[in-house]
């Protein structure tokens, strides 16, 4: 999800021994007589310590496409005050198009971003400055068609129509195709039919422009088709021989890693508190999420995707009082909305770490499938862009 998906702070409470006057920011001179006596210096240098008494870092975060139930670890810390409270001031950004996020970065735009596992690798062996340190989300993706296609195992998609973000590319084609021959299918890579209906993979399906999609994620898109009754069937890149890359994590530039190391450690363990919390309580974690929705909308004013989708259901929801049709319809999104975020929760892993060896498998596939230099791909150590000591 490359394009388009799209704070309070609190601060914890007081210290106890906030009795003495303030050290940080004081035009207050203490005499020798007035200063602590021994016995509370351990106290003085703990409030030196405290980190809440520090000017927070600002860390300026970019999703990857409109705020959705993926980026619930990221909204949960920040409302929750865990940034705050390890003396961040996280800043959640929406792409208002599309954006090359390390070139934000480098700008001074950004200091984080959100990617799959899949461009960050691809970024790499195209010589741009990119390093993953943490994984927040791992969802099933895959392959999406209907029941009516007339589908009913990965070699029966030989020389169909692929919808899919990126095309007229390779992409579509190479999982497909790969699917195929791991079913034991022989197809002509040219043969297949090519779509662009972005990321809206169910209104192709029915509209008929396609026959499958991909660069689909299973607690959206297959979620979304059976709400409406479609009877989707779903292909997992895991179970037919395509590197398992839909997954969300955390990059930036080598350059910003190493000014800000202390600080990516402490976002990284926020947001694992903040998993904890989803899983324990899921109830609260979707108020919180829906509290941090309309709230962002009120208080921006943006005209992005999930700020429209809120001011429609909220113009839904007056209808709803007058026209049972709308009522009807405003259920059914609850409904949907409901079922995406429970099956979004198991998609949060309690690990934020990858493997060099899940790296090295997902290259050698995109040097095969022709979507990486061949000459590049080989020679790129996963230790160049992905690095486990901040996630670990």
């Amino acid at each position: 999800r490359r394009v388009c998906l799209r704070r309070r702070r609190r601060l914890p409470c007081a210290s106890p021994i906030s009795r003495f006057p303030p050290l940080v920011g004081s035009t207050q001179t203490l005499s020798l007589e007035e200063m602590p006596t021994a016995a509370f210096l351990p106290s003085l240098l703990l409030l030196l310590a405290d980190r809440s008494y520090a000017t927070p870092t600002t860390i300026k975060l970019g999703l990857e496409w409109f705020l959705n139930p993926d980026h619930l670890p990221l909204v949960v810390a920040l409302r929750e005050g865990y940034f705050a409270e390890a003396g961040l001031d996280v800043q959640l950004l929406e792409p208002a198009d599309h954006w090359e996020a390390e070139e934000e970065i480098l700008a001074g735009r950004l200091d984080v971003a959100v990617t799959e596992t899949l461009h960050l690798a691809q970024d790499a062996a195209r010589g741009k400055p990119v390093i993953g340190f943490s994984r927040f989300l791992h969802t099933d993706g895959g392959v999406l068609f209907l029941g009516s296609s007339n589908i009913s195992r990965p070699s029966d998609m030989c020389g169909r129509t692929i919808s899919y973000p990126g095309s007229p590319g390779i992409g579509g084609p190479a999982i497909v195709q790969t699917m195929v021959e791991a079913d034991g299918g022989s197809c002509d890579i040219a043969s297949y039919g090519k779509h662009n209906g972005g990321f809206y993979h169910v209104k192709a399906l029915q509209d008929k422009a396609a026959a499958v999609a991909t660069l689909v994620f299973y607690n959206f898109e297959v979620i979304e088709a059976q709400q409406m009754g479609l009877r989707p069937g779903f292909f997992s890149l895991k179970e037919w021989g395509v590197p398992d890359f839909c997954q969300l994590v955390l990059f930036t530039t080598p350059q910003r890693l190493q000014a800000l190391r202390p600080q990516l450690r402490q976002l990284v363990l926020a947001m694992r508190r903040a998993t904890g919390l989803i899983k324990r309580e899921p109830a609260r974690a979707a108020r919180i999420y829906e509290q941090h929705v309309k709230g962002s909308a009120a208080a921006a004013g943006t005209t992005n995707r999930s700020a429209l989708a809120k001011v429609g259901a909220a113009l839904s929801g007056a209808a709803a009082m007058v026209n049972p049709v709308a009522a009807m319809r405003r259920r059914k999104e609850r409904k949907l909305e409901a079922a995406i975020f429970d099956a979004t929760l198991a998609a949060l892993p309690n690990d934020n770490s990858l493997s060099g060896a899940y790296f090295q498998g997902l290259m050698a596939w995109l040097v095969k499938t022709g979507q990486v230099d061949a000459q590049v791909g080989p020679e790129l150590l996963p230790e160049g862009y992905w690095t486990n000591d901040i996630a670990l």
